[in-house]
């Protein structure tokens, strides 16, 4: 069995998220503590008792998310189930290198904390919105935002999530415009999402370029990893030559490539997908590239203690 852990992004979150595998394990409670302590937010509330409009405040979501997901993984590490690779969806390549060993939890959640309060107060004002694109040809989607920002609209891919799947960013105006025009182009289905921040676009390079100095204070270790871990700037593995500095900060401003990431994965033979964290996107977009994958949501007491019961018996 060939193992990639998967840790999903914002959109993911809903309130009480996680509640049930706080009440019945320490160490999930002790990484609950540790990303409070240091955030200086109590994410236990935030993520159990808060409504979804506090929750989906990206200052917020990007810890809550990786709390829930570093909660899981502390378990699963409990019981010596190891991944072959790691990969995350935006805020969760965080609680991947964490994973993959490029990363402690501390240094993890310092950097989430300061990259949620960019990403959320940091951005060029304006009228956002983002829209899913489906059945589509992501090249087709590239020429169709260049004619659509000829004309002085802003609006560009922001995630490839796969080969049929990609969402679009940009103002409100020009995402109303491109909606028509992709629909005319063949797209099977346009849909307005509920996130409108302009994330993973050049709206955000105020944050990209404060980033960095946050980025600069985290010691990442390159030496004896445990698990590869895929970037989300271009579907390849971290080494050691990477500048981490450079990518991570560039990973705000830049598309997730999640589309090449699966495409790595299948490449290197990953035969099961787990997806660790609230929802199931991540596995979704798993499945539409082949609906064959063997793939597992670990989002629950019930789901942890079925999967740990799997690979024991296995």
């Amino acid at each position: 069995m060939k193992i990639a852990f998967m840790f999903p992004g914002q959109g993911a979150q809903s309130v009480g998220m996680g509640q049930d595998l706080y009440e019945k394990y320490e160490e999930v409670r002790n990484i609950y503590e540790i990303a409070s302590k240091i955030s200086g937010k109590d994410i236990a509330q935030i993520s159990f008792n808060s409504t979804i409009e506090e929750l989906s405040k990206t200052e917020n979501t990007q810890l809550a998310i990786a709390t829930m997901s570093l909660g899981i993984l502390k378990i699963l590490e409990k019981n010596n189930i190891k991944p072959e690779i790691t990969v995350g969806l935006s805020l969760g390549e965080y609680p991947a290198l964490i994973s993959g060993g490029y990363l402690n939890v501390e240094d993890g959640i310092k950097l989430l904390k300061r990259r949620g309060y960019l990403m959320g107060t940091k951005v060029v004002p304006g009228n956002y919105s983002m829209a899913a694109v489906i059945g589509l040809d992501s090249t087709k989607i590239e020429e169709i935002c260049k004619e659509i920002s000829e004309k002085g609209m802003f609006i560009v891919p922001a995630n490839y999530n796969y080969s049929g799947q990609t969402v679009i960013s940009g103002e409100e105006n020009a995402i109303n415009l491109a909606m028509d025009i992709l629909k005319e182009n063949g797209a099977k289905r346009v849909l307005k999402l509920q996130t409108g921040g302009p994330f993973h676009t050049a709206k955000l390079n105020e944050a990209k370029e404060l980033y960095k100095e946050e980025l600069a204070k985290a010691k990442f270790n390159k030496e004896n990893i445990k698990a590869q871990v895929i970037k989300n700037i271009d579907g390849t593995f971290y080494n050691k030559q990477d500048d981490m500095v450079d990518i991570l900060s560039k990973h705000i401003i830049s598309p997730v490539r999640f589309d090449k990431a699966i495409k790595t994965m299948q490449d290197n033979d990953i035969d099961t997908y787990v997806e660790i964290g609230p929802g199931k996107t991540l596995t979704g977009f798993i499945k539409k590239e082949n609906k064959e994958s063997n793939v597992i949501n670990i989002n629950s007491v019930e789901s942890l203690e079925n999967f740990i019961e799997t690979i024991n018996n296995a």
